[in-house]
């Protein structure tokens, strides 16, 4: 009905992989035009967990379209390549997006692409939101409740599965003591907009543009107000494909000397503990996230991804100011779990 709304009735309707979340998407083709459909009807706010509120709203997650065109919009206002939208039918869920194409990151890296020049471009676009002037109010502060609902994700979903069991009250709140200081070690931190799931899954590599316009956006409607080093470490702790250590160095460090060039002054020593953190915290999300869509939703193939993003905690957890969470892990869920 949307297509046909928009004026593409006839078009061919080809479904497209979807992800981890309720969106689904359709490729379109109506003779040499070409979109995509992307179905996210909204979803009811789920029950109260805590202070009144749902799992969705305090980890500040899109529950419609109305963010994602709003952040489309604002991501055209510095030259970065979201999709443009044809078409929306906001009150169904129902946007047609431009067709940004098949060069996908995940995809090259898969087929064994040189992704130097694409990951350098990557780095590019964090770069730029580092510098660019854009509506703070917008965007909600990616704040100490939401980091925190997202690693209780970890007790509640990931330890039942390996241990077959619930995990003692005390055992889970020793884990979640330990993750306070580093919260607000988070608050000193400067903040930016945070596209949250920069990863090679969201990112179309588009040679034919130009400079960071390469680099092709999706899945941005959870965007939020975070510390600069959430979204490299994103990029550079990619939860769906490896990416070794010494890629990770290589890339943080051209980071650095772009940010330098762009007369970013941020402090080195707090980023380095800021991108450890949200490393951990990141990586016990996920461990959660995959335990959850397997054995709530029925979506076991998300399990194929955990030994990676197991050892991109204990590369992360290797840092002295996460030393007592190392120690719980070693101590409860050693690496072989």
């Amino acid at each position: 009905m949307a297509a046909k709304n928009a004026g593409w009735g006839k078009a061919r309707r080809n479904f497209l992989q979807g992800d981890a979340s309720h969106r689904r998407y359709e490729r379109i083709d109506d003779n040499g035009r070409h979109g995509i459909l992307m179905d996210m009807a909204p979803v009811s706010d789920g029950p109260v967990i805590r202070d009144g509120k749902s799992y969705s709203t305090l980890a500040h997650l899109a529950e419609g379209v109305g963010p994602f065109i709003t952040m489309t919009a604002a991501l055209h206002s510095v030259d970065l390549s979201a999709p443009q939208i044809f078409f929306s039918q906001a009150e169904g869920g129902f946007l047609l997006l431009e067709d940004l194409g098949a060069q996908v990151y995940f995809d090259m890296a898969v087929r064994g692409d040189d992704m130097t020049i694409p990951m350098q471009a990557a780095v590019d676009v964090l770069v730029r939101l580092s510098v660019s002037s854009l509506d703070d109010h917008m965007l909600p502060a990616y704040d100490n409740a939401a980091l925190q609902i997202e690693i209780e994700l970890l007790p509640d979903w990931y330890w039942p599965r390996v241990k077959d069991k619930i995990i003692a009250p005390d055992q889970r709140l020793e884990f979640l003591n330990l993750w306070q200081p580093l919260w607000q070690h988070l608050e000193e931190c400067p903040r930016i907009w945070t596209l949250r799931d920069y990863h090679s899954p969201n990112l179309i590599w588009l040679p034919e543009r130009d400079g960071i316009a390469r680099v092709g956006l999706l899945d941005y409607q959870d965007a939020v107000l975070g510390a600069p080093a959430y979204d490299l470490m994103s990029l550079l702790q990619d939860a769906r494909r490896d990416i070794s250590a010494d890629e990770e160095a290589q890339l943080y460090a051209y980071y650095w000397q772009q940010l330098e060039r762009a007369g970013v002054d941020y402090d080195r020593d707090d980023f380095d503990i800021a991108y450890a953190i949200l490393g951990a915290q990141r990586a016990t999300k996920i461990l959660g996230i995959f335990a959850r869509l397997a054995d709530r939703d029925d979506k076991p193939g998300y399990l194929a991804h955990i030994p990676r993003v197991r050892a991109y905690l204990e590369r992360n957890l290797k840092h002295a100011h996460l030393k007592h969470l190392k120690r719980w892990f070693d101590s409860h869920l050693p690496i072989e779990a």
